[in-house]
């Protein structure tokens, strides 16, 4: 008789466990999760999502939030901004400027904001304001330090140039954030 006990909770705690295991898998190996806010899991206490750059020249890229997940490719640029989608521990789920998504360890991350310049040449301009003096131009990917932002304009440093960039210039902060230096 106990040996038929034994087997019988042993088939309902198995179905549990898939069951769970089931429904956190999602949570934990969708890489390319289009919705960030759909499985957030905050660690840190900051605010997610946000923008943090790379901090080496070689950031290893994994398909889930551990080790044992395998590398699905690899950044080599240092300083490169990317945004913080999710976290899971020590590990977070960043995304690119053209949308790719992976998990990387909090170590390989920077506070330090920088940005990278899109679609096509862009112009730097002494003041935050479209007839302004221009001080330089940029060309798409190129990067640069994020100074601050308010309203439509975010004062930037680019290639040992200083001045003022329109936000929709380049990527690397988000349309309603107020950034102060």
């Amino acid at each position: 008789m106990r040996d038929r006990t034994r087997q019988g909770w042993g088939r309902p705690l198995l179905l549990a466990a898939i069951l769970l295991l089931s429904w956190l898998s999602p949570t934990l190996t969708n890489a390319q999760e289009t919705d960030p806010r759909k499985d957030m899991i905050v660690r840190s206490g900051l605010p997610v999502p946000r923008f943090v750059s790379l901090r080496s020249n070689e950031v290893n890229v994994r398909a889930g939030p551990g080790r044992a997940y395998p590398i699905e490719w690899v950044f080599v640029r240092a300083g490169m901004p990317v945004e913080i989608t999710a976290e899971f521990d020590t590990w977070r789920r960043i995304r690119d400027v053209d949308g790719t998504q992976g998990w990387v360890h909090q170590s390989m991350l920077s506070g330090r904001r920088t940005l990278v310049v899109t679609k096509e040449i862009r112009t730097i301009r002494e003041r935050p304001n479209s007839s302004a003096a221009a001080v330089a131009q940029a060309e798409p990917g190129v990067m640069g330090r994020l100074v601050s932002c308010k309203g439509d304009w975010c004062e930037v440093e680019i290639q040992g140039y200083h001045g003022w960039m329109e936000r929709g210039d380049f990527w690397g902060v988000r349309p309603d954030e107020k950034l102060e230096d």
